[in-house]
């Protein structure tokens, strides 16, 4: 089986990478482990991994293999794999593990700070990497662990783990005194896990979801949303509020009307993806002390500071596994078959042409 490859710097172009070292299972290591990987989600998000790969380091996990790799790059995937080789005492063969993966079929780890639900790639070119990336969980032994929730845990656990981080941010500035928090590119994923943890809480503003004219249906059916807007109706906001904007498109331009249009009003701005990363650039008129780039593993780090592994993941844990069941009633699984399928579909997620409600899984 190849590897999947994207151009650095021109990452709508892709490749399948055949050779010696992708194809066969590679032999394990003193202390490392092999997994062959079994399925993985592949989102919006993975395009933003790609965006960002130079400024936040998401091209350093997964070298590309084979000849002539300059310029070429291996974007990191969420899903499940099996131990299938193990040259480490305490990882056995036929365990799963959930976690970031390379698209392709085998991947080497070398175990570290294993514990009885997880493990960490102590690879040396990952060593500097946020810890989160490097951490695998082993479901096998995780309490509650229910297998037919693996397809929303790949396509939804790195996204509402997202959202609640943005959530807690929010909350944790006092929803840096706004009145109402726009949602920028209000259909995505991270966006829909954002408006489900605003509208639990009774001390948050008024959530305004903002998207495009085909998804506006579906962004005011999912009932989220105290106010639903199309992109072409930025008139009807109500910019006399003071106003949170969390941005998940990365539009520039966009982003200079809201300012335009809050004015004084825009009391903060957190980016967070890039949706319409062929339109991104800075937003013009933003004061740099009202706006930052938010980076969910800083966030995560944070919290795992302030509460620990386990109270992090006792906070975390039901708010993922609540989103993942409210999300089956709009969301449409679509399986992907091996990297063939997902070269194929490829174009598709990076010009924003796979359907809002529509999650990729693809089954290697």
């Amino acid at each position: 089986m190849p590897q999947f490859q994207v151009k650095k710097h021109q990452f709508s172009e892709s490749r399948l990478v055949h050779n010696e070292r992708a194809d066969q299972q590679p032999s394990a290591g003193d202390g490392e482990i092999v997994v062959r990987i079994e399925a993985f989600s592949f989102t919006a998000n993975n395009i933003t991994y790609a965006a960002a790969g130079d400024q936040l380091g998401y091209w350093q996990f997964f070298p590309p293999q084979g000849e002539d790799v300059d310029g070429w790059g291996v974007i990191p995937v969420w899903g499940f794999a099996q131990v299938v080789e193990s040259a480490h005492s305490d990882v056995q063969e036929g365990e799963r593990l959930f976690g970031y993966f390379p698209p392709a079929a085998f991947l080497k780890i070398l175990p570290q700070r294993v514990s009885g639900q997880r493990l960490f790639d102590g690879a040396e070119h990952r060593a500097k990497l946020p810890a989160l990336y490097n951490s695998y969980t082993r479901v096998d032994f995780e309490p509650g662990y229910n297998q037919s929730m693996d397809d929303e845990r790949m396509l939804l656990w790195p996204l509402h783990l997202t959202s609640f981080c943005l959530w807690d941010q929010l909350q944790d500035n006092g929803w840096y005194g706004a009145e109402q928090v726009l949602i920028v590119s209000a259909s995505s994923k991270t966006s829909i896990g954002l408006g489900y943890a605003l509208e639990a809480d009774d001390s948050a503003p008024r959530a305004v979801g903002l998207t495009s004219s085909r998804n506006l249906e579906l962004v005011c059916s999912l009932g989220i949303y105290d106010q639903c807007l199309s992109y072409d109706a930025l008139t009807e906001l109500n910019a006399e509020l003071p106003t949170v904007i969390v941005d998940m498109s990365g539009s520039g331009d966009l982003l200079a009307q809201l300012q335009s249009s809050l004015g004084n009003n825009l009391r903060y701005c957190i980016n967070v993806g890039l949706t319409h990363w062929d339109e991104f650039k800075p937003a013009a008129g933003i004061p740099k002390d009202r706006a930052e780039f938010f980076f969910a593993p800083s966030h995560i780090g944070k919290r795992m500071k302030d509460w620990g592994p386990e109270g992090f993941a006792t906070r975390t844990a039901p708010f993922l596994s609540d989103t993942a069941r409210k999300s089956r009633q709009w969301l449409r699984l679509r399986d992907i078959d091996g990297l063939e399928g997902l070269a194929k579909v490829y174009p598709d997620v990076c010009q924003g042409r796979i359907p809002a409600d529509e999650g990729l899984i693809v089954r290697l």
